[in-house]
This record gives structure tokens, C-alpha cells and sequence, in this order.
């Protein structure tokens, strides 16, 4: 089979109807011609991310979909970009950030990223209904917060936010967007060198070489702003177009009832001959995983298709990855997501979508599920 690169617009928060009914381990053919696996269990998806003889390395692996990162398909990853790296490559870099985004260091930003929703929703109220979500709150909240922790100004936004969406896009200008982004990172790094402030690139300059510095940077910069802004609008979609109030602790059930993160990634290649449910992976075949399938396995989810805020075991979802590759921002998600669904929903308690839930623009594409916009209003 092939990999559907996009939803049903009819009901786009299920995954694609072909993957639904899939043994764990299917035959996929990549676009290059590879023929390889796509995993649709919680099971499978916990052995591949999680064994070391499957490779992140992506000279090692093949493109479920015509979708490539920054560099040249098929050779290794540049210096920085730790995302396609093994151990002991990937340790050294995981290392230099794990301290800058702990559970700790989460709480201490908590205020500020209040004060960040408090403003947008100041200025909400001040335009009046109908908003677009996406633009006035949904998109700001991640990119001011990931702007002040890297040091990076908040007034280039649409420069960034631009180049963003191209690097995350099926088809985009990969290779501009990232000479582009480096360009900038890169001048960004010799001010820091120059003159250090209290921000993370600033306190890398010691560890790390620009080319690597300015890689890292990049990542960060792109996945902290992209990824949360596409969860934190498509969720209140979710919520308002099923008709569901927001509770605390509803983060984790949107987490797994959405799984933005789509198109067979992540994915690894096999090193050697592994045994993955029950199915044979031989040395070189790489396999694609189906996070919005996985996060809805009934053998782990009572009622998987149902949003269910208060779902017990939604934490035991897949959204942020597992084993050494599991995301390293997730903290710094789940506080943005808390906050900024909590903020809008207790300021805004009749909030509603300001048109029909089948004329809201759904991304398409892209690596990253979400809405281009979202018009709302409220009573």
C-alpha cells in the first residue's frame, strides 16, 4: 500500500479510513520504491522507537512520503541536527539540552507564559469577535515563549514562522527555507558569541560550533513554535465542534485524539534482522509509523474514537515519541497547551466557531496536522 498524505475533510480529526483497519506491521511502498512497513500498534511503535538496532540515522532510512529535512536525502545529518542521529552522536547533544527543559525549569516559566496568554486575550477582547485563533493567539503563545528562551527577537516572527512552514511541508522549499533560517541563526550566533545574554543559544556558545549551534537552534526554533501552535488551535477545534467543555487535564486526551504529528513519522530503519509483533524486519527495511493509528489502539485505549477529556489512560499515549528520541520539548508543550486552553476557555466560556466546522481550512500536506485558521466568537 501506499501512505495517504492526507485526512478526510469530512472527519478530520480520524485517521485516514485505509490505515484504520491494518494488522500491526503492514508492507508499505515509499515513493522511492522501497518496500518497507508501516507499524499501526502501540506495541509495534514502543519495539521500533524504542530498540537500538533501528536506526534514526537518515542516510540509513527511506521517506514514506516525497518529504525531505534539512541537507542532502541520503547522506548523514549535518553537525546539530541531533533529531537524525544515534547514539553516541545523539547522547552528546541531549545531554547539552535536557537541562533547559526539565519539569523544574517548566514551572519556573509558568508565569510568564500566563502573562503571554493574558496579553493575547487583552487584545482579543479589544478587537472583538469574529477572530482568527491562529493569528491572534494560538501561533503567538509558542513563538513568543520559544523566541525568549533561545534569545532570538520576536519581531522577526514571519520571517521564521515563513521558513517554518516550508520546512514542515510535503513538497516545500526545504532547501531555500533552511539556507534561509541559517543565514539568520547564523549572524544571531556571532552576536551571542560577542555578546552573551541569559538565553539558551547564548549559553551553548561554549559547547558547540556555529555550524552546529546554528543546526540546534533551528530544531528548536521551528519544532517549538510549529508543533504547538497547530495542537493548541486544533484542539479548541476539536472541543468546539464536538460540542465538549474544557477540564484540566483534557491535555493528554487531545494529545492522543489528535496526534498532529502524521504521513509515517517518525521513522526508523532496521540494522539487523528484528522481530517487530510478530513480524520479521530485515537488515535495511525502514519503518513508518502511524501515530494518529497507534494513539487510538484499542488494546491500550477503552473507546479509542471517543474524545473523552477525563480519560484515565490518555497519558499513555505516543504524541511526544518513546525511548531516546522522545521529544524533548514535551514539557514545555504540555504547560503551553494547559495554560493557553485553560486562559481561553475561562476568559472566553461561550466561545464558539464563528462559521460551519466543514469551512474551517484544514493543513493539508503538511508534516504537521492543524488548521490554517480558525474563526471564532464568543457571547
Amino acid at each position: 500500500m501506499r501512505l495517504p498524505t492526507s485526512r478526510d475533510p469530512r472527519c478530520p480529526f480520524d485517521p485516514p479510513a485505509e490505515l484504520r483497519e491494518l494488522p500491526a506491521m503492514s508492507r508499505l511502498e515509499f515513493p522511492d520504491g522501497h518496500l518497507g512497513w508501516l507499524a499501526t500498534t502501540a506495541e509495534a511503535a514502543r519495539t521500533v522507537l524504542g530498540d537500538p538496532r533501528f536506526s534514526a540515522r537518515r542516510e540509513f532510512k527511506h521517506a514514506p512520503v516525497r518529504f525531505t529535512t534539512p541537507g542532502e536525502p541520503g547522506r548523514p545529518a549535518p553537525p546539530g541536527f541531533f533529531g537524525a542521529m544515534d547514539p553516541p552522536e545523539h547522547t552528546r547533544y541531549r545531554r547539552l539540552l535536557t537541562g533547559q527543559f526539565t519539569l523544574r525549569r517548566m514551572r519556573l516559566l509558568e508565569p510568564r507564559v500566563a502573562r503571554i496568554a493574558a496579553g493575547r486575550l487583552d487584545a482579543m477582547a479589544a478587537a472583538g469577535p469574529p477572530v482568527d485563533l491562529v493569528s491572534a493567539y494560538a501561533l503567538p503563545i509558542p513563538s513568543m515563549v520559544i523566541c525568549e528562551l533561545l534569545g532570538v527577537p520576536y519581531e522577526d516572527h514571519e520571517f521564521f514562522q515563513e521558513r517554518g512552514l516550508q520546512l514542515v511541508a510535503v513538497g516545500g522549499d526545504v532547501e531555500k527555507a533552511s539556507a534561509d533560517l541559517g543565514a539568520y541563526l547564523g549572524e544571531l550566533v556571532r552576536r551571542k558569541r560577542a555578546e552573551p545574554g541569559d538565553d539558551l543559544i547564548s549559553g551553548l556558545t561554549g559547547d558547540l560550533a556555529d555550524e552546529e549551534l546554528i543546526n540546534v537552534a533551528m530544531i528548536l526554533l521551528v519544532a517549538g513554535h510549529e508543533t504547538s501552535a497547530n495542537m493548541l488551535a486544533l484542539g479548541v477545534f476539536a472541543l468546539l465542534e464536538s460540542g465538549l467543555p474544557y477540564e484540566e487535564g483534557a491535555v493528554e486526551e487531545l494529545l492522543r485524539w489528535l496526534a498532529i504529528v502524521q504521513h509515517g513519522a517518525p521513522s526508523r530503519a532496521a540494522r539487523q534482522d528484528v522481530e517487530v509483533a510478530g513480524t520479521l524486519v530485515r537488515k535495511g527495511e525502514t519503518v513508518a509509523l502511524s501515530l494518529p493509528v497507534i494513539n487510538r489502539d484499542p488494546a491500550v485505549f477503552d473507546r479509542p474514537d471517543v474524545l473523552d477529556p477525563g480519560r484515565e489512560e490518555a497519558r499513555r499515549h505516543l504524541s511526544f515519541g518513546h525511548g531516546v528520541h522522545q521529544c524533548l520539548g514535551q514539557q514545555l508543550a504540555r504547560m503551553e497547551l494547559r495554560i493557553g486552553y485553560g486562559a481561553l476557555f475561562g476568559r472566553f466560556p461561550g466561545l464558539r466557531l464563528a462559521v460551519p466546522a466543514a469551512r474551517v481550512p484544514l493543513k493539508q500536506d503538511s508534516a504537521v496536522f492543524g488548521v490554517t485558521c480558525l474563526p471564532v466568537a464568543w457571547d
